[in-house]
Formats: structure tokens, C-alpha cells, sequence
């Protein structure tokens, strides 16, 4: 591993093989402090799978993946989740019986264990955090709401919501705007600018457009390796890029 400790995320030599076949290869990814880093790429080009690794769902053959300099290959998923790494799927998963306020509190995590949950009491710092996160996410005068009536665009923004109730250091999203209209894409994108101080964030993405918004930096994968890094610019005017995308 690189004696480099001053990246939030450190990956090294990551590989997994599924049946002899590396749906990811030797991969070598580091992520600074509140960056908002975008992995693009083809389907099968081993960009869920890296998220996967990352958050202990998928247990890589080889490699080393360490947050704040702290070693995650082999820990369970939760023991990952309370290191501070958050992870939201592509669809979201919500408690739709219960309001955006319930569903905010029970993220709190205070509330996750069964006596936490046993023990659990609305208090001055549980109010004042659901307010803060309510606020971010666009979703104050919705508190009282169902999550089964919001609109899809405001389902990922309260499942976001739900993970940044934990504090997490680093939050993974996977196509955080698939579905949304135009109008919750443009939202989005301001959402994602403002979360990341104090934080950084890696996301899957298709939309090319929303990826030039928001991307400090983007990384290509290509059949599990990367093969291209830089901004949005530099990427559409990459010689390897254009080589594997458009010389066909």
C-alpha cells in the first residue's frame, strides 16, 4: 500500500474473480478528502462491483482497500457502515408506511440496534439533525409525508437523507438521478455540491451531462481496469477513450 495516508480511500490491487473471469483487475484507486469522485463506464465494466468491494458486499480475491488508512477487506458490512462508508442502491429503498420524519429518525444511529431502538427518545439532537438533514435535501415541508406519496426524485433524496443521518465520511451512490425530471436533476446536482464538504462521495452515473456538473474528477472503467482519469473535458478528449468508444 502506498505510505501516502492522506487520501480519504485508498485502494490497491484490487481484484475479483467470478467463475475465472476478473470482473475487476488490478485496480488501483485513490479518493481525496471531500471529493466528488464519478466512475463511468459500459455495463459489465466492473463499476457496481468495485462499490460492492468497497462496502464488504462482495469479498475481493486480492487487493487492499483502506479507509482513513484503516484496512476494510474482511470486515463485515456493518462493522463498514459504523467505520463511516454509506452506500445507496440504483432503486430506492425506503420505508414507504412511514413519514419522511420516521424515516429520517430511524436512521439516527442511535436507533439502529434492537435496544437503541428500545431506548430510543426524540431529543433535542435527534430534532435538530432531522431538521438539518430535512433542509439539505429539499424535503422540510414534506416531514409529515409518506414516503409511499413522494415522488421518485424525492425517494432518492430522502434515502440519501437516511444515510446522511449517520454522518458517513464517505457515501457511495449508484445513478442517484436515473428516473428524476429535469427540475430534481438540477436539485440533485445542488445537493451533491453542498454534501460534499466534509465528505467525500463516489458515484455510478450514465448521464454525461449531469456527470460534466458534478465531477471533480472522473474515473473510466473499461473490462475491470481503468483507463482513463481526469475531468469531464480532459476524459471526452482522452486518446484511449476515444480509441474504445468512438474508433468502431
Amino acid at each position: 500500500m502506498s505510505s501516502d495516508t492522506s487520501f480519504l480511500l485508498g485502494i490497491e490491487d484490487l481484484t475479483v474473480s467470478f467463475d475465472g473471469f476478473k470482473a475487476v483487475d488490478s485496480l488501483n484507486l485513490y479518493i481525496d478528502k471531500n471529493e466528488l469522485r464519478v466512475i463511468i463506464g459500459p455495463n459489465g465494466a466492473g463499476k457496481t462491483t468495485v462499490l460492492d468491494m468497497i462496502c464488504g458486499k462482495t469479498r475481493p480475491t486480492e487487493g487492499s482497500v483502506k479507509f482513513f488508512n484503516r484496512e476494510l477487506v474482511g470486515l463485515s458490512e456493518h462493522e463498514i457502515v459504523r467505520a463511516g462508508v454509506g452506500r445507496k442502491f440504483q432503486t430506492p429503498s425506503i420505508y414507504e408506511n412511514l413519514t419522511v420524519l420516521e424515516n429520517l429518525e430511524v436512521s439516527f444511529p442511535k436507533g439502529r440496534s434492537v435496544l437503541g431502538c428500545i431506548a430510543f427518545n426524540r431529543t433535542a439532537e435527534v430534532t435538530e439533525r432531522i431538521q438539518k438533514v430535512a433542509e439539505e435535501i429539499f424535503l422540510t415541508d414534506q416531514l409529515d409525508v409518506e414516503g409511499a406519496h413522494l415522488s421518485h426524485g424525492q425517494k432518492q433524496w430522502l434515502e440519501i437523507g437516511m444515510l446522511l443521518m449517520q454522518e458517513p465520511k464517505l457515501l457511495m451512490l449508484d445513478e442517484p438521478v436515473a428516473g428524476m425530471s429535469p427540475a430534481e436533476r438540477e436539485q440533485t446536482a445542488q445537493l451533491l455540491k453542498r454534501i460534499t464538504q466534509g465528505r467525500s462521495i463516489i458515484i455510478i452515473e450514465h448521464d454525461m451531462e449531469f456527470v460534466s456538473r458534478i465531477a471533480d474528477k472522473v474515473t473510466v472503467l473499461h473490462l475491470g481496469k481503468i483507463l482513463a482519469e481526469g475531468t469531464m473535458e480532459e476524459i471526452r478528449h482522452h486518446p484511449k477513450v476515444i480509441e474504445v468508444y468512438l474508433g468502431h
